[in-house]
């Protein structure tokens, strides 16, 4: 079986339906069931002195990766040879790509943005950022949707592709809850530094390719400013607070000729955090719908790379 076509499929059913809410009212999606078991462990398990809080960190990480691969090897090995096993397998896969919400959430930041509405812009931000959105002005709603928009599409698309063409639905799977666990659990506070620190480290390890294809993707896309995508990249993108996010966001902040993280509020905590690509402007509302036609294009370079390697 072809697990580039098996990616391919599900690709392509990602961008034409998203995760329609139909089905997500009736079943919910994949990412909440496992969040599901995730928030199980933790109850039960992050307490106690730091060295048992590393230790069930680590526990609770390899159950949840055990708990989704050993049905998704038994799926995968059950499913016919052939057109309806790949169509099948693509379909399985379909949840794990997130194309369209992707998309879809940063459009809902732009659009209100580029209409001078920033307080419904700053709602909209606040559902895929961290960072307090009712300190920030135009610029800071700006940089956080195009910065969401470079990071996640590594995170949320190409990491969960490469990981499904290099061991199929096992693969794609693994990679889903290793990224889910830290999300939830990944943190540098006081509640979660220990007991999510394998999986942090883990997220790193498991997007470290993702992250340079995504900036690669982007740079090739970026048209006549890919010389200047790429040497932001290899400038800035090592000094990013994140060993990973630093490469797509420095080469989004290079192909859009803006700059992008800096200093954010966290709470009543502001992290000084270096810029990336310092020199350039602030971004624009503009630039948010600029980002988000870089995105479509880099999707359609995945999917047609995606086609050439099923066809190899």
């Amino acid at each position: 079986m072809s697990f580039a076509a098996m990616m391919l499929i599900g690709l392509c059913l990602d961008a034409a339906l998203g995760w329609p809410a139909a089905v997500y009212a009736r079943i919910g999606h994949p990412v909440t069931w496992l969040g599901k078991l995730v928030s199980s462990c933790e109850r039960r398990w992050n307490h106690g002195p730091r060295d048992r809080r590393l230790r069930m960190g680590a526990v609770t990480l390899s159950v949840c990766v055990i708990a989704v691969i050993l049905p998704a090897r038994l799926v995968q090995a059950a499913l016919p040879d052939g057109a309806v096993g790949l169509i099948l397998t693509g379909v399985l896969a379909w949840p794990l790509i997130a194309v369209r919400s992707m998309h879809d959430h940063v459009r809902h930041v732009a659009l209100p943005l580029a209409a001078g509405d920033l307080t419904a812009a700053r709602q909209a931000v606040a559902m895929i950022v961290g960072r307090d959105p009712g300190q920030l002005d135009d610029a800071g709603v700006a940089r956080a949707a195009t910065e969401s928009l470079a990071e996640n599409t590594s995170d949320g698309i190409v990491a969960p592709i490469f990981w499904g063409c290099v061991a199929g639905l096992p693969g794609i799977a693994a990679y889903k809850a290793i990224n889910t666990l830290d999300s939830m659990i990944g943190h540098r506070s006081d509640r979660y530094e220990a007991f999510g620190k394998f999986a942090a480290r883990m997220d790193d390890v498991v997007n470290w390719a993702p992250a340079r294809l995504t900036a690669l993707l982007f740079a090739l896309t970026s048209g006549r400013a890919a010389g200047r995508a790429l040497r932001v990249v290899l400038a800035d993108a090592r000094h990013h607070r994140s060993p990973n996010a630093g490469w797509p966001e420095a080469a989004m902040a290079g192909a859009l000729n803006v700059r992008l993280s800096g200093p954010r509020l966290y709470g009543d905590v502001i992290a000084e955090e270096p810029f990336v690509n310092a020199a350039a402007p602030d971004p624009s509302p503009s630039d948010v719908a600029r980002g988000l036609a870089l995105y479509r294009r880099s999707m359609v370079l995945l999917a047609a790379g995606l086609a050439v390697i099923a066809l190899a």
